[in-house]
């Protein structure tokens, strides 16, 4: 079957190199989307282990779609028996980016009266209960080609279960693994986050280095497939499980200087399970300690977006340039949407990356160390 892995505009190549990690054939990559290959259980283990992917879908159809008629047609020929059994609850959602079919409730409309008809002819209903197990039907039309795919994540695959209350503005989980995928850190380097906010990059750098699974601890729509056979979610949390490293002991640390966030982040820390990898500590950035050589800098301070807030963010990342200028042995990693943060900082990047935090297009800044010496990391 095909899948496709939805991510964050930027974050793609990211979500590429994981799916091959797990052993996964990748077909094609395009702007927010990589397709895989697989069975339900390459399906299953995509949803425990991606990181910095979105969803996880399944594609049923890709076809032309200029007239409603086409998309009616077209959208019931495809075969939704294969996937969705005679009980099953398929609302529609949609989308349309620079489509002749603009109405997205009309093609919401059109295609679930399709699937209706097929699904009505296939099990010989006229009417459909829509009782047992979810099937989130998506149509999306882009330059007039519609893909119709079922969800099979449920809930977005940043929410990973740890995360209850939020801090104002939060970083994404799926970001967050992100930049820890594109820094140079890893488990055996220090890693800081000294504008930690409620922990995100903290908790997705403990659970990298842990080879803790992001899904471990959350359900999926199609858990409650009835063509999914019960023992395989259970099978392979409990493989994942002994593949997590239980026995590394990581350097990381988050300092904030607002008490109340920091003890919020001190509250997800611990529901995540990795409160004993992580040391949380009441502080401005300036006066945060940065033990160790060769450590990492990961961190989203302030933008400076809202009225008001321009110059005092600019003040800080005056700051922030000074802190870095001390510490040259490491190298620092920072998500921004500002765009004279290198003027600021007096530093040339070694490299920009553009990101999106949510709707907020950033660069990811990144100003890279000497390499550790092999003695140091071996």
């Amino acid at each position: 079957m095909n899948w496709i892995a939805t991510t964050a505009m930027g974050l793609e190549a990211v979500a590429k190199r994981e799916l091959l990690s797990l052993g996964f054939v990748v077909t094609e990559v395009t702007d927010g989307k990589v397709y895989f290959q697989g069975g339900y259980e390459e399906m299953a283990k995509a949803n425990l282990w991606l990181r910095t992917a979105d969803r996880v879908l399944l594609e049923v159809g890709r076809f032309p779609a200029v007239t409603f008629d086409q998309l009616f047609e077209s959208t019931k020929a495809l075969p939704w028996e294969d996937f969705i059994p005679q009980e099953g609850s398929f609302p529609v959602d949609g989308k349309s980016v620079k489509s002749t079919l603009f109405s997205i409730s009309d093609c919401q409309s059109i295609v679930k009266k399709a699937i209706a008809s097929k699904l009505g002819e296939v099990y010989d209903e006229v009417w459909l209960p829509e009782t047992k197990g979810l099937y989130q039907v998506q149509v999306s039309l882009l330059r007039d080609e519609a893909t119709l795919t079922i969800d099979t994540s449920g809930a977005g695959l940043h929410k990973r279960g740890y995360r209850d209350y939020n801090s104002i503005a939060p970083l994404k989980e799926t970001l967050a693994a992100a930049l820890i995928q594109l820094s140079f850190w890893d488990k055996k380097r220090p890693l800081v986050d000294p504008f930690c906010g409620s922990g995100t990059i903290l908790i997705e750098a403990a659970m990298i280095g842990l080879n803790m699974p992001p899904g471990l601890n959350r359900t999926f729509s199609f858990e409650s497939w009835p063509q999914i056979p019960e023992e395989l979610m259970p099978r392979l949390k409990s493989e994942a499980r002994e593949a997590m490293d239980q026995d590394t002991q990581l350097f990381i640390s988050g300092s904030d200087r607002d008490a109340s966030v920091l003890h919020l982040a001190k509250r997800h820390v611990e529901r995540a399970g990795v409160s004993h990898q992580i040391q949380l500590v009441h502080s401005d950035f300036k006066d945060m300690i940065y033990q160790g050589d060769y450590g990492c800098i990961v961190c989203n301070p302030p933008y400076g977006e809202r009225m008001g807030e321009k110059e005092e963010v600019e003040a800080l990342y005056r700051e922030m340039g000074k802190m870095f200028q001390t510490l040259p042995q490491w190298s620092k990693y920072v998500i921004t949407s500002h765009r004279g943060f290198e003027r600021l900082t007096k530093l040339d990047a070694d490299r920009k990356r553009k990101v999106y935090n949510g709707r907020i297009q950033c660069n990811y800044y990144q100003f890279y160390g000497p390499r550790p010496p092999k003695e140091k990391i071996g």
